[in-house]
């Protein structure tokens, strides 16, 4: 199944009623009267909108409609293609990939923000600098740090240990030799290695999307709470962790729909052929309600409460689609729907500093091993998420560079049998015979998973926890709620943890920040630490796209699974569904952007 693959069958055309708006009601053209409102439901709740303190999904998603990068991803077209956002043009790029010189378009503002002074607010080069300068701040401890140090800007590390060393604030008027304003509109970074592949990292407007000084200075500590970007919406409204809306930005530049899909790509032609010279956005809110429990969340979707629902929860998949086909009830109240195999997967890990379970000697390893060849994960995709996932093999994502479809490794073994010989022979066996192993030394032996406190992860729970008594592992269970967990898995407070990790890009090396010891913290959360996977993560960074890297890729995912920090299990299989009133979705593969392209017709 490819990222835009349909579900065969006679009613495939049912599923093909989508961004096109094939049979929908007329009037969509530009000039309603009406506000037009999306409305959408968050499975679980943002942490906030600083991009330098959020790395959830949910938050990032926010902050992509806010922020803009000097490049975005084409909407339309497949494969992916990178475009000028707010770049005038496409970069000037040294033939040894170190040196990159970006343009910014004259005349792009900012909302306007009390922050300004009243005052029109032009974007300039020096709104990068600055922004990417944050996530080097001590201060803010950016979970992001690890990320964006990896890709080697010179001088900015070096500015970051001053301060630290110092004990002093972050000096962000001192120069950086790799982060540079040249002049009011152009941006040279120069990086310590080659990075071939460097406009994936300033393409991602959720992340290092222009941001000015003036309005962190304004807000201090509350600037997490008035995000103020050059982007398409502007944050309106915001209870924690309940409610959310955005609304247009006033005074967004003229920018109008556009977009390059495949010559071969009938939906994408009918999309652009529809909404071409739209200006964007063609939506004036978006409204988005956290609903954490996947009951009310389908419900509030059928009672029509929110317009588009990214992916079915598993429990209601039999109500969604009857074999491959939209259920027949669905397709007579005219919505729209697509099957994906998204571009993720789902991982438990474990803390590699914890005492019984991290480690690097034999018998940590073993232990390890054990409990990933325990875990029943096709039972798992069956039972708890209603087959709406794939059993991971490695920890890339489908339809990345060094995914492949046919690949087979231990990663995705269940074996009960070996897993509990592996635990005899270590030493994990029951020594006074209470049905429980113990440790090699003789001290008891009890884990605890962190869990969420939803419906879902109770589901989960029971599975772990049929999975470990079958092994003899006795198990325990930490609740609590995902912006706390997240907050503990960074400080190295929990044993096992499990975590969604999706594709930001087509590239898999991201994907391998989850095994660089440098970014302990951020996107390493199993806190693991080898010499030669850091080797090889930069070999890979540097290395142009080729079989030496594909064949580097392959060696990382031996490596992972000899190790097992992470348990990769399952890719999802994403159901979404949106009713008649929006047209124009299309899922996109690797990038969080999509409000401002579609619209919406009641």
């Amino acid at each position: 199944m490819t990222a835009d693959a349909l579900p065969p069958g006679p009613n495939r055309r049912q599923w093909l009623q989508t961004a096109a708006g094939l049979g929908l009601a007329p009037g969509w053209a530009a000039g309603a009267e009406s506000e037009k409102v999306l409305r959408i439901a968050f499975a679980t709740a943002e942490t906030g909108f600083d991009p330098t303190q959020v790395n959830d999904i949910y938050s990032r998603s926010v902050t992509a409609h806010i922020f803009e990068a000097l490049y975005a991803f084409d909407h339309l077209a497949r494969p992916a293609r990178i475009k000028p956002l707010t770049a005038d043009g496409m970069p000037q790029v040294s033939d040894d990939f170190r040196s990159w010189t970006f343009r910014v378009r004259p005349g792009i503002f900012f909302a306007d923000d009390a922050a300004f002074g009243g005052r029109r607010r032009e974007l300039v080069a020096e709104d990068y600098v600055y922004a990417i300068k944050r996530y080097a701040d001590p201060k803010l401890k950016s979970p992001l740090w690890g990320y964006t140090e990896s890709y080697g800007l010179l001088g900015l590390a070096e500015a970051r240990q001053r301060a630290i060393d110092g004990k002093r604030p972050f000096d962000y008027d001192s120069p950086v030799e790799g982060l540079r304003a040249l002049d009011r509109y152009t941006l040279q970074i120069r990086l310590r290695e080659p990075r071939p592949r460097f406009l994936d990292f300033i393409a991602a407007s959720d992340l290092y999307g222009a941001l000015a000084r003036e309005v962190v200075e304004h807000y201090g500590e509350q600037v997490s709470e008035h995000p103020v970007g050059t982007g398409p919406f502007l944050l309106a409204q915001w209870r924690r962790a309940s409610r959310i809306v955005l609304v247009r930005n006033p005074q967004y530049r003229e920018r109008v729909y556009d977009a390059e899909p495949a010559a071969d790509d009938a939906e994408g032609q009918a999309l652009l052929a529809r909404f071409k010279g739209r200006r964007l956005p063609m939506v004036d809110r978006v409204e988005i309600d956290i609903v954490e429990e996947a009951q009310p969340r389908w419900l509030a979707f059928l009672n029509g409460e929110h317009d588009h629902i990214d992916r079915v929860p598993p429990e209601f998949i039999s109500q969604a689609v009857v074999g491959n086909d939209l259920a027949p009830h669905l397709v007579k109240r005219g919505v729209q729907g697509r099957r994906t195999l998204r571009a993720d997967y789902y991982a438990s890990f474990f803390n590699m500093d914890d005492p019984l379970v991290g480690g690097y000697t034999p018998d940590k390893v073993a232990l390890r091993r054990a409990i990933s060849l325990g875990m029943d994960i096709e039972r798992e995709i069956r039972v708890v998420h209603r087959g709406q996932g794939l059993a991971c093999q490695s920890p890339y994502c489908p339809h990345s560079t060094a995914w492949r479809p046919d690949y087979k490794s231990e990663m995705g073994d269940f074996d009960p049998a070996r897993a509990q010989a592996l635990l005899d022979l270590y030493g994990y066996v029951d020594r006074d015979g209470d049905g429980w192993r113990e440790q090699p030394d003789g001290s008891p032996l009890r884990m605890v998973w962190s869990i969420e406190s939803n419906q879902r992860a109770r589901q989960l729970s029971e599975q772990y926890l049929r999975d470990m008594t079958r092994l003899g592992l006795r198990l325990e269970f930490k609740v609590g709620k995902w912006p706390e967990l997240v907050k503990a898995a960074r400080a190295g407070q929990f044993q096992v943890w499990h975590i969604g990790n999706q594709a930001a890009t087509p590239d898999s090396l991201g994907q391998l920040t989850r095994y660089d010891s440098r970014q302990l913290g951020s996107q390493n959360f199993a806190r693991f630490k080898r010499p030669e996977m850091d080797v090889l993560f930069d070999r890979l960074a540097r290395l142009p796209d080729g079989p030496e890297r594909l064949a580097g890729f392959a060696e990382a995912a031996r490596i992972a699974a000899v190790w097992m920090p992470y348990r990769v299990r399952f890719h999802t299989i994403q159901t979404w569904l949106a009713h008649a009133p929006v047209i124009g979705y299309r899922p996109p593969p690797f990038w969080q952007e999509w409000w401002h392209m579609v619209d919406v017709v009641r």
